[in-house]
């Protein structure tokens, strides 16, 4: 059974900077693809950054491009989400997520497994 379990969320004033983590169970992830969305209040889920840790493949949304840095940590099975420069419009609720699919796991994670979110508040 995959578990994905995230922590780090918080409050943080605008400019500031928090790290997310996701512990990984249940699969060999270094075969998997791992990503991290998002999801403000009245707004969908949005993709946010994705890796594949066997080539060190990276992606991310424009919208934080150059500001977020996603890694791994694969004898911890930990992903992480280093997030600086934070806007208000980063708020919401952060998800871990993983699939074997590239093409999911960079846009809707259909067909992958979700962690239940962590709440990233930031403020202006």
């Amino acid at each position: 059974q995959v578990q994905l379990v995230e922590s780090g969320g918080g409050l943080v004033q605008a400019g500031g900077s928090l790290r997310l983590s996701c512990a990984a169970s249940g699969r060999t992830f270094s075969s998997y693809y791992m990503g991290w969305f998002r999801q403000a209040p009245g707004k969908e889920r949005e993709f946010v950054a994705a890796i594949r840790w066997s080539s060190g493949n990276l992606y991310y949304a424009d919208s934080v491009e150059g500001r977020f840095t996603i890694s791994g940590d694969n004898a911890k099975n930990t992903v992480y989400l280093q997030m600086n420069s934070l806007t208000p419009e980063d708020t919401a609720v952060y998800y871990c997520a993983t699939n074997s699919r590239w093409s999911k796991i960079t846009t809707t994670n259909d067909g992958g497994y979700w962690g239940q979110g962590t709440q990233v508040t930031v403020s202006s």
